[in-house]
């Protein structure tokens, strides 16, 4: 199947009203006007490609980024000279805000797949968040997300087994594209396996083999890059229950 993506100038300049991810970007119950007010702050360039940064390690801090379509990995440098992924980033999603502190980034953003980002000037969206308290609350509320998800990501690293990490990582993905409207179960991943396993800590031979095992299980369909998860229930049941297990039998030694 061919993967490669068009993406229109006309697909990118789309405003924020008439955007299908506004549910996602946009606070709850603001209205038509704010949403005017913050639109105009927007900027839209051109479609990015593969390997095209948004930024890189050490840039000043300047502007969050909203992914409108395509995907982008955030990464930083590793103690042994390479790098290590620190996420993924699909459609409705926000890049950048761990620089708010420091005024720089600390990690770099890259592109995947051919992309079209949203860029929102930080300094013109403080001034917005001053006069709409709902914008506010939403900056409050991808603060706490970010937070919540750092946590999850440690849990995961630290408390699950190679099968376990491999299976929340395509349920993540799968829930996440759901809340796009697009399918949970048939898709396409634009991070290698490398990639997969950096991000997860694992080799890319076990990631390799854990794809194969899952396939051979009848869990998944795996066509290169193309991912047709048959059996949902049973990847939550492989990282629910496993977990479960081992706490019944910590209760029992």
């Amino acid at each position: 199947m061919n993967q490669r993506k068009v993406i229109s100038l006309e697909t990118i300049r789309v405003a924020c009203k008439n955007c299908t991810l506004s549910s996602l970007c946009l606070p709850m119950g603001l209205v038509p006007e704010d949403v005017e007010r913050l639109d105009d702050i927007v900027k839209r360039a051109r479609p990015l490609h593969r390997g095209d940064f948004l930024f890189r390690e050490g840039d000043r801090f300047r502007s969050l980024y909203v992914v409108k379509t395509g995907s982008v990995k955030t990464f930083a440098p590793s103690p042994e000279g390479g790098e290590q992924v620190l996420g993924f980033h699909l459609p409705g999603e926000i890049i950048g805000m761990d620089a708010i502190d420091k005024d720089a980034h600390a990690c770099s953003a890259k592109v995947l797949e051919t992309s079209a980002i949203c860029e929102i000037p930080f300094s013109r969206l403080e001034e917005l968040t001053c006069t709409i308290p709902s914008l506010q609350h939403q900056m409050y509320r991808l603060l706490s997300k970010e937070i919540g998800q750092d946590t999850d990501m440690l849990l995961l690293l630290g408390k699950k087994n190679a099968e376990e990490r491999l299976a929340a990582f395509l349920l993540s993905l799968s829930q996440r594209l759901h809340k796009r409207g697009l399918s949970p179960s048939d898709f396409y991943l634009s991070m290698s396996r490398h990639e997969i396993g950096n991000y997860l800590g694992l080799a890319v031979e076990t990631v390799s083999r854990l794809f194969t095992r899952f396939q051979e299980d009848g869990l998944m369909r795996v066509d290169r890059k193309h991912i047709q998860l048959l059996d949902l229930s049973a990847l939550e049941a492989l990282v629910v229950g496993s977990g479960q297990g081992r706490r019944q039998q910590q209760q029992q030694t």
